[in-house]
């Protein structure tokens, strides 16, 4: 089993014949992964050649849903046309839209997340990697080659991190590995990956990977205390950020004591979870949960 992607996803991919789409497309497909078609109005009725794999294109999400039963879209087009894309993806009614787009408006992020909260549509991202259920499928732009399956759950604000943390822990393999994505706004947040990893039957522990500034850590943290019954091990990015000084992600900004790595740490250890200081750290305490079957 796995969240929100599985070996039945079936994949559109917005911007797919643009240069990135064409890349991660064809790394998509190299990996099993189930892309049904791409979407450009502009170059709808052609076919494009993946490895011999002939994907066709269409002119719109709701075209290629009703031809191949897509259920997730992967969005690969640039920041200015972002918004209009999951916008048409929510009104065509598909599951899930994966925006990997980084550079969004904010404005435009929220306009469009509130669109698909009203169609029933959930977003990962923007801003994202995406994610990816090993030997059974991925969606975006997550490597498929270092890791294995298994038993772990992964949420990650951090890309980088998120692919450190799956080849340190690659000898035990993980359910889903899910990129939320670092900006201010997001579609999807570390609560909604760790309530549907704590009602996985197939995962048994949870790996938390956040970073400097809001306060989505804490919210996580009061969340795992009352809700989450599985062992989770977290790693906060920024323990020596300046202070108020933008690092990375644009939601990643420290003001006063609000937001800092330490202040994260200490709302994530009250609530039980054992926070590593570097990413082998944090295997090394995945290694010890494990170990000792908590």
């Amino acid at each position: 089993m796995a969240i929100h992607l599985t070996k039945e996803s079936k994949i559109l991919v917005q911007g797919m014949t643009g240069g990135e789409g064409m890349k991660h497309t064809r790394r998509m497909l190299a990996a099993g992964t189930n892309v049904v078609g791409g979407v450009n109005p502009r170059k709808a009725g052609r076919t494009v050649d993946f490895h011999d794999r002939p994907v066709p294109v269409f002119g719109s999400v709701a075209e290629g849903m009703d031809a191949t039963g897509a259920d997730v879209t992967v969005v690969f087009v640039p920041p200015a046309f972002t918004k209009a894309a999951v916008t048409e993806a929510a009104d065509a009614g598909i599951g899930l839209a994966v925006v990997i787009t980084e550079g969004v408006p904010v404005h435009d992020s929220v306009a469009f997340l509130d669109r698909a909260r009203k169609r029933g549509t959930r977003v990962i991202g923007p801003n994202c990697p995406g994610l990816i259920s090993p030997g059974q499928s991925g969606a975006g732009i997550i490597p498929a080659d270092i890791t294995k399956p298994g038993r772990i759950g992964l949420v990650s604000k951090s890309g980088t991190l998120t692919y450190q943390l799956m080849y340190e822990l690659r000898d035990i393999g993980f359910s889903t590995c899910v990129g939320i994505g670092g900006d201010p706004v997001v579609g999807t947040t570390h609560i909604d990956c760790l309530t549907a990893f704590q009602d996985d039957p197939e995962t048994d522990l949870i790996v938390l990977i956040g970073e400097i500034g809001g306060d989505a850590e804490e919210r996580a943290a009061a969340y795992i205390r009352d809700h989450v019954t599985k062992p989770v091990v977290g790693y906060i990015a920024g323990f020596t950020a300046p202070e108020g000084r933008t690092m990375g992600h644009a939601g990643a900004i420290v003001s006063g004591s609000s937001g800092t790595a330490r202040a994260k740490q200490q709302a994530l250890e009250a609530a039980g979870v054992r926070v590593g200081r570097t990413p082998t750290e944090t295997a090394r305490h995945v290694l010890a949960v494990l170990d000792s079957g908590a």
